[in-house]
């Protein structure tokens, strides 16, 4: 009986401890916090995928991420937001500065947004790469899919739509016409497209039931970090440049130097950034190996057909490499009229130093003054008299001494035998005259 009792008391004390202690809260569950910060672009989508699968694999409910950026490319953002809307996880968009231009469109896929008290949404207009408002066709584009955002998570499209097309007005949030809607942390709660105002990321995890989970801080790799450099489609044009000039320059020059490994590190560096980035495969290098291996045949086989299919074959690679073609072909032209301008340039004030170059181009300037004359100038033919070799209609032969010359008439015609005198020299043109119509 006293052991019955006992084991009741004992019962009693840990139902009573147990009840009486603060909640786990969401202790046990696992959240994977995901920085998506400075530019969005395609090297972003390669850290943002691997840290998604991750949080996959690690059987993850929660996915926050921290955003501050200025935007970025509507490709890529379009990538993420599918990356998003196909993740199993909750996702809460946490802007800790800014979520501006395609941040924004980003965060209105999140679940849930949480802002900074000095974070701002908004300013979402598409810009081309000159830095000028995109085209009727890509603006309306763009507005539907940020209207498509904000309504698929039950959020009220206006306000969107007001981010991406400065002719709506809302003159409660200060965006006249011509004028973008950004919304402060305040502003956006006010209209429910923040879920609360945060101080810090702790802050954060209290306000969501999360301070009691595991959290799993993703980081971009070194490797990630230059894919993001590299693929940038500033840096990609300057790349390219520098690997076309670099070898160009290489092969009219005698020996392997700087030019050689400039270029090749150049192409190296774009396959490497590309690869990471998860936008190039085997398949495009292996098309550029094989037409830069035509080009080089084409230096010892004659005929132009290898040259023009390893050209081909080079620049489909470069294309292939970049995932999209439309921003690799205007990457690949830029980097062609530089070439071009770089080998004007070449010729113009070093070509005498390239060995090869030297011999394909003339440089030196084959006039009377650097020593080139065309022909001797005969002036002592003038008034001396031969016998015509040959009828001169009005050209033929006549000698003159022992010499052979060939000669023209004024116009006449005079036959074989006939003595003749020369009346004028211009170089290599001997002019006669019959000597008896003198």
């Amino acid at each position: 009986m006293k052991t019955i009792r006992f084991g009741r008391i004992l019962f009693t004390l840990i139902a009573a401890v147990l009840l009486f202690m603060p909640s786990a809260g969401a202790k046990g569950e696992k959240v994977y916090h995901v920085p998506l910060e400075d530019e969005v672009e395609r090297g972003l989508y390669a850290f943002l995928e691997r840290s998604f699968s991750e949080a996959e694999k690690a059987g993850a409910d929660t996915i926050i991420l921290e955003i501050n950026t200025p935007g970025g490319f509507v490709d890529a953002a379009g990538k993420i937001a599918r990356l998003m809307d196909s993740a199993d996880q909750r996702i809460i968009a946490y802007i800790n500065r800014d979520a501006l231009s395609a941040g924004a469109f980003l965060a209105l896929h999140a679940d849930q947004i949480y802002m900074d008290p000095a974070g701002r949404i908004g300013a979402a207009q598409v810009i081309d790469q000159a830095g000028n408002a995109a085209d009727t066709k890509a603006d309306s584009a763009w507005r539907t899919a940020m209207k498509s955002a904000a309504e698929s998570h039950g959020r009220n499209p206006q306000y969107a739509l007001a981010m991406a097309d400065a002719s709506m007005d809302m003159p409660e949030f200060r965006a006249g016409k011509g004028e973008l809607l950004t919304l402060s942390a305040k502003e956006a709660e006010q209209v429910k497209y923040s879920d609360g105002t945060v101080a810090s990321f702790d802050d954060l995890l209290k306000k969501t039931g999360l301070d009691g989970a595991e959290i799993v801080n993703m980081k971009e790799t070194f490797s990630e970090k230059i894919a993001r450099f590299i693929t940038n489609p500033v840096v990609v044009p300057i790349l390219l440049s520098i690997a076309g000039l670099g070898l160009i320059v290489e092969l009219y020059s005698p020996g392997f130097g700087v030019p050689g490994t400039m270029g090749i590190t150049a192409l190296l560096l774009f396959f490497y950034g590309h690869m990471v980035a998860g936008l190039a495969g085997y398949e495009a290098i292996l098309l550029f190996l094989l037409g830069a291996g035509l080009l080089i045949a084409e230096l010892f086989v004659s005929g132009g057909f290898l040259g023009v299919a390893g050209a081909v074959a080079v620049v489909a690679g470069i294309i292939m490499a970049g995932g999209d073609p439309l921003v690799m072909g205007v990457s690949v032209a830029i980097a062609l009229v530089i070439m071009v301008m770089g080998m004007v340039i070449l010729m113009k004030f070093f070509g005498k130093r390239l060995h090869l170059l030297s011999k394909l181009v003339l440089m030196d300037s084959t006039d009377t003054e650097s020593g080139y004359v065309s022909n001797k100038n005969r002036l002592e033919l003038i008034g001396r008299e031969g016998a015509a070799m040959t009828a001169l209609r009005p050209s033929g032969a006549v000698k003159i001494g022992d010499e052979l010359l060939d000669v023209v008439t004024e116009g006449r015609f005079i036959e074989k035998g006939k003595q003749v005198k020369v009346i004028k020299v211009e170089g290599s043109r001997v002019v006669v005259r019959e000597a008896d119509a003198e």
